[in-house]
């Protein structure tokens, strides 16, 4: 399949294919006038990359977890379960900074409409 039907099916761009495969997360074969030629085991590792990446994984990261990538074995991958538990734990943080700072938020526009009213009222 060339890159184009590949990206349609995935639902990504070209430009995503080639950085897959410039990030050394693929390696793509060429046919004999140089266009790649993608097969379903390379469409299975595509989407694995474009779903670590859909969940907050950087390329770097999911390099890290290359053996997760990959169609051998059946059983989990090796340190796929320790980064996804870090990944998780780093969502879980922002989260928490995310909801401080909307607490804040609220609180602030709590006290400002406080005084608009005590200003109204006079």
């Amino acid at each position: 399949m060339q890159s184009k039907d590949a990206a349609a099916r995935l639902g990504i761009t070209q430009r995503m294919l080639r950085h897959y495969e410039a990030e050394g997360l693929m390696q793509v074969a060429r046919g004999t006038n140089g266009y790649r030629s993608y097969s379903p085991s390379d469409l299975r590792r595509a989407a694995r990359i474009r779903d670590f990446i859909a969940t907050g994984f950087s390329t770097r990261e999911i390099h890290a977890m290359r053996a997760c990538l990959s169609d051998d074995g059946s059983g989990p991958c090796s340190g796929g379960i320790e980064k996804l538990t870090e990944k998780l734990a780093h969502i879980d943080r922002l989260q928490a900074e995310l909801d401080a700072k909307r607490t804040a938020v609220l609180q602030r526009l709590y006290t400002l409409r406080q005084g608009l009213d005590a200003t109204a009222a006079e």
